[in-house]
């Protein structure tokens, strides 16, 4: 049975093959899910605003428009959690929807065990970032970041990260001038069921590179380690030698 930290917890099934819908009703309401359902895409978008599920499953083939359209919807107003449910397991058709604004995928068929597994880590990373850290980091005079404000700003101004950029981020900078390996970031920043996922962190690396860096294709502040991972510039170290 779920922890009853999810218990309860609202999911949206939008999918229009109905023998998908039971299969992922009858084993989420067994771990204690309510679900929600939709067959179209544009009734999933209104459903979102009135009945604020938690997360929602999104099926990319939809009858009126493709997953892919309503996620842009979606993101246009929500931060919701979306995991976009695939029949193909192409990496392209993966990453288009990592890329407009996802958070995690699964490719039909899968077990009722890795659905919950993936919607608890997905709701476990959306609830989890914003971490404690309190101090305000002024890196240069371009990069400042607030995570006691869950803030950052690139020469003044506020840029929107979203939760899993945000997040990290966050572990990057807490361990600044420390290599973080592909494996430690996957498990602290995805969970420990993503372990063989390590193009999520070269995507998301891409991401916050695009956001942050003066130039993303000579960055400055995220670091990349050949083969190893990523190590995030040893800020505390910048400042020692600008006032020497």
């Amino acid at each position: 049975m779920l922890d009853d930290g999810y218990r309860n917890r609202i999911v949206l099934v939008v999918d229009d093959e109905e023998r998908m819908v039971r299969f992922i009703r009858l084993n989420l309401e067994h771990d204690g899910f309510q679900v929600i359902e939709s067959s179209t895409g544009m009734v999933a978008v209104n459903l979102i605003r009135e009945k604020l599920p938690d997360i929602v499953l999104l099926d990319v083939m939809l009858p009126d428009i493709d997953g892919y359209e309503v996620l842009k919807l979606i993101r246009q107003h929500h931060t919701t959690p979306v995991i976009m449910l695939t029949a193909r397991g192409e990496e392209e058709d993966r990453v288009k929807g990592l890329e407009l604004g996802a958070d995690d995928y699964i490719t039909k068929p899968f077990s009722p065990r890795e659905l919950v597994s993936r919607i608890k880590a997905v709701l476990r990373r959306s609830e989890s970032s914003g971490m404690g850290q309190k101090e305000v980091i002024t890196v240069d005079d371009h990069l400042t970041m607030d995570f006691g404000r869950h803030e950052i700003l690139i020469e003044g101004q506020p840029v929107q990260l979203r939760p899993t950029e945000y997040r990290l981020l966050y572990h990057l900078v807490m361990n600044a001038g420390w290599v973080q390996t592909y494996d430690t970031l996957l498990a602290k920043v995805w969970g420990y069921e993503y372990q063989d996922e390590p193009h999520y962190v070269r995507l998301y690396v891409n991401y916050l590179r695009q956001k942050l860096e003066k130039d993303p294709a000579n960055p400055i502040y995220i670091l990349t380690e050949r083969g190893v991972g990523y190590r995030f510039v040893d800020y505390r170290k910048i400042k020692t030698d600008s006032n020497s």
